[in-house]
């Protein structure tokens, strides 16, 4: 008699890693993940995954997850009832907010849960406390995109979709490594590559990426506006913008080229030779279709919605907005990081970025929530690093979904030492974290296999999130958490387990779609749907990239002086550090560290130095450093390359007691991101090793 053959089933859904949105399957039998397929008719990945995805199965049935309650009694965690947690949690926030006022109160999203959980939290926060002090991890990734974006254009989004790359003849990735941390938006790019197009990689790092591209030219860490102001210099000294596109699209021009007439030399700044900026000008400006795609190097610095601003400023000089091929793109990190923020994750806004300062849009929130009229504040609430700032004073309660800043936030220790001023904490995850560690409560939540939603790719795609198997023990689906916390609060309106209701809550969010877009009308859809982005002033915001420009619309420029780093290296700490991702890692590893290859990979922090500081420091491959910044140091593995200049550093992220125990917490003034690329250490060899 022959074996019963398992049966299988495909389970389509989306990958729970970075913002490319890949579409996969995932592979259940008898009710247990036991594989991955890549979902070969998606229009973003084609049937490709990259490891993170081919392996995001596995930490599914981790023995590690979360799985109950837990309450700290005394100095330990002790096993708790749903029940005993939503009440101790409930009383806990009242008291906090009935006695010390909204402002007493922090909330901090995820970027990796789905669109639903994003909006239940945000709302349960302002319904039940009347706080904007909800922020998301956008924060310390793209802040100052939506910042920096928005002020260009009008909307904090990419211009355009990834395949979008086909359609150009001259890329230039700026501050991105793609090849590691979006492999499959970087293969439209190799992609485009293969078809002829020019490839351009501006990184002070010979990274996977540079070498993938036709040139490479490097410049000192943080020096991209005085790059940006030097060719826009030259650009404009040879008569190279597109004037009519000036004049008939855009504002702002004289100010900035007023501004930029003191960068025709910027070589003793930026370390690129005169010429060579001439030369990539030229190039820049004559392309007829050009795109800029940039990622976190741009954005993580206290100059990081001035360097936003700056790509944005030379498309428009040029005319490379607004067209197929061209644009300006950031490479979004997490999963949902843009479908966070449109949820309203946000201290300034309300779903669909509606502003909380608006009296009008105020009460038709009151409204559409059965509030008070006059009860949601005016006020911009405090960011996510600003709530680590304010812990103790006046923050004295905290709610953290999904996040654990104790590795991903800079200078881990300050972040250590604020949690502790708390008097209560709840942490909401998949796995114990460090930042667990701080917490009064821990709650189990669900991870991505198992519940239904939504997430929202970089390039403005809404991908449909499938619950492929059930969650382990005890935990809960997170938007039912905060349903349930609030229906303790005598809350009405928060009732979220039917999809259809949340699929349309969704949709009615973006007023431009039907509510038919999202329904799943009993039959499965598998395609995902593309967003526009929202009010630019210079589409094609959509992820078709076929709508034409509004002839009429226009974007800002601006004349943006270059300024360095908050902290610069010195003769105590004459080194600098810049931080970046690996392709086998995700942010703090929670889940990929628990896939047996991805950690075979990359099992141990390490650090980039060049050959020449290391022969001088006397620190041969694979040794043992100690590195040492004004805030901490780190023990980690010395890597010896010419992939990094003399005096300058690389470090993932990734690993706890790692590069974020030396980061500096110094923020952009107008989106409040730490400077995570850049900061001043020391290194040491350690003689005993």
């Amino acid at each position: 008699m022959s074996a019963e053959i398992p049966t299988l089933t495909y389970v389509p859904t989306t990958c729970p890693y970075c913002g490319v949105g890949c579409g996969l399957n995932l592979v259940v039998q008898d009710g247990k993940c036991v594989g991955v397929e890549p979902y070969k008719r998606s229009p973003i990945n084609e049937g490709k995954l990259c490891p993170k995805g081919a392996t995001c199965w596995e930490f599914v049935h981790s023995p590690d997850r979360l799985t109950t309650p837990l309450i700290k009694k005394g100095d330990k965690f002790e096993k708790a009832s749903w029940d005993e947690a939503f009440d101790l949690i409930a009383k806990k926030f009242k008291e906090t907010s009935d006695k010390l006022g909204p402002k007493s109160l922090g909330f901090q999203v995820s970027c990796r849960t789905v669109n639903e959980d994003c909006y239940a939290m945000q709302k349960w926060a302002r319904v039940a406390f009347k706080t904007n002090n909800i922020d998301n991890c956008a924060r310390i990734c793209h802040g100052p995109s939506v910042a920096g974006l928005s002020l260009c254009f009008g909307s904090g989004a990419a211009t355009n979709p990834f395949e979008d790359v086909l359609n150009s003849d001259l890329i230039v990735l700026w501050g991105s490594n793609a090849v590691e941390a979006h492999p499959l938006a970087a293969r439209r790019v190799i992609q485009a590559k293969k078809k002829g197009i020019k490839v351009v990689v501006l990184d002070p790092r010979y990274s996977p990426t540079a070498r993938l591209a036709d040139e490479w030219i490097r410049f000192n860490p943080s020096t991209h506006i005085a790059l940006a102001n030097s060719m826009m210099y030259w650009i404009i000294k040879e008569g190279l913008e597109d004037k009519e596109f000036v004049k008939k699209r855009t504002k702002g021009f004289e100010d900035l080229k007023k501004t930029v007439e003191k960068y025709a030399d910027v070589e003793n700044i930026t370390g690129v030779p005169t010429e060579k900026v001439k030369e990539f000008a030229r190039e820049y400006a004559n392309a007829k279709s050009a795109v800029i795609i940039y990622c976190l190097g741009i954005t993580e610095l206290t100059t990081g919605t001035d360097n936003v601003r700056s790509m944005g400023n030379l498309s428009m000089l040029t005319g490379n907005i607004g067209r197929p091929g061209t644009g300006v793109n950031p490479l979004r990190g997490q999963n949902n990081v843009q479908g966070a923020c449109d949820m309203g994750a946000y201290p300034n806004v309300y779903s669909g970025y509606q502003k909380c300062e608006v009296a009008d849009i105020r009460a038709s929130m009151e409204k559409s929530w059965g509030m008070p009229a006059g009860s949601l504040p005016d006020w911009y609430g405090v960011t996510l690093t600003e709530q680590i700032n304010q812990c103790g004073d006046p923050i004295k309660a905290m709610y953290i979904l999904g996040l654990n800043p104790v590795v991903s936030y800079p200078d881990s220790n300050h972040v250590k030492a604020s949690l502790e001023k708390l008097d209560f904490l709840v942490v909401q995850d998949i796995f114990w974290t460090e930042t667990c560690e701080y917490a009064d409560v821990v709650l189990p939540g669900a991870c991505f296999a198992e519940k239904d939603g939504t997430f929202t790719s970089g390039e403005r795609r809404v991908n449909r999130v499938r619950k492929a198997v059930d969650a382990p023990g005890e935990s809960k689906i997170d938007y039912l958490v905060f349903a349930e916390l609030a229906q303790r609060m005598g809350l009405k309106g928060f009732r979220l387990e039917d999809r259809e209701r949340c699929l349309g809550r969704y949709a009615c969010l973006h007023a431009q779609h039907a509510r038919r877009d999202l329904r799943e009308d009993g039959k499965t859809r598998i395609r995902p749907l593309a967003l526009p982005g929202g009010r630019s002033t210079l589409g094609p915001r959509s992820c078709t990239a076929r709508s034409s420009p509004a002839q009429t619309a226009s974007g800002t420029s601006f004349g943006i002086e270059y300024r360095p780093p908050a902290e610069v290296a010195d003769a105590e700490y004459p080194f600098t550090l810049m931080t970046g991702r690996v392709i086998f890692h995700y942010h703090t590893r929670t889940q990929t560290d628990r896939c047996e290859v991805l950690h075979y990979e990359v099992p141990e922090s390490y650090i980039q130095i060049n050959t020449q500081d290391a022969k001088e420091l006397g620190i041969r491959q694979h040794e043992k450093i100690k590195v040492k910044s004004r805030r901490g140091e780190i023990e980690t593995i010395a890597r010896v390359t010419d992939d990094v200049a003399p005096k300058v550093l690389y470090m993932a992220m990734h690993f706890d007691k790692g590069a974020n125990t030396l980061t500096n917490t110094a923020l952009d003034p107008l989106s409040k991101m730490p400077e995570l690329k850049h900061c001043a250490v020391s290194v040491e060899k350690i003689r005993e090793a």
